[in-house]
């Protein structure tokens, strides 16, 4: 199972940015697939999660400005992100759990990060 991000890149604060995340391999279902963000010389935080069913669980500095979906017919999750502030600027991560054999447990898995810049 590969995870491939995209999308990041270099904007001025207040701008938008959209990522991509498309799994790829062969499996039964994702079950859950998240966005964590990681800061220089900072741990690694959740930004959002969503299940398959549209379940969604973001954290608190979201604050209603990132939307996060999913395309489950093409193993894609996406994050919007508005009104970006400089405190945004990370390498964002995608996350998936996958279950690889139907009633199996699920495994994880994580992509390569693309990298966020807000400048002001």
């Amino acid at each position: 199972v590969q995870l491939v991000e995209s999308g990041g890149g270099s904007v001025q604060a207040g701008e938008s940015l959209t990522l991509s995340c498309a799994a790829s391999g062969r499996f039964a279902s994702i079950p859950t697939m998240a966005w964590y963000r990681q800061a220089p010389g900072k741990q690694r935080e959740l930004v959002s999660v969503m299940t398959s069913g549209g379940g969604n669980r973001d954290a608190d500095f979201v604050k209603g400005r990132f939307h996060t979906f999913r395309d489950n017919a093409k193993n894609a999750v996406f994050l919007e992100m508005n009104h970006l502030a400089p405190a945004d600027t990370s390498v964002y991560y995608c996350h998936a759990d996958v279950t690889i054999l139907s009633g199996r447990p699920s495994s994880s898995f994580w992509g390569q990060g693309t990298h966020v810049t807000v400048s002001l």
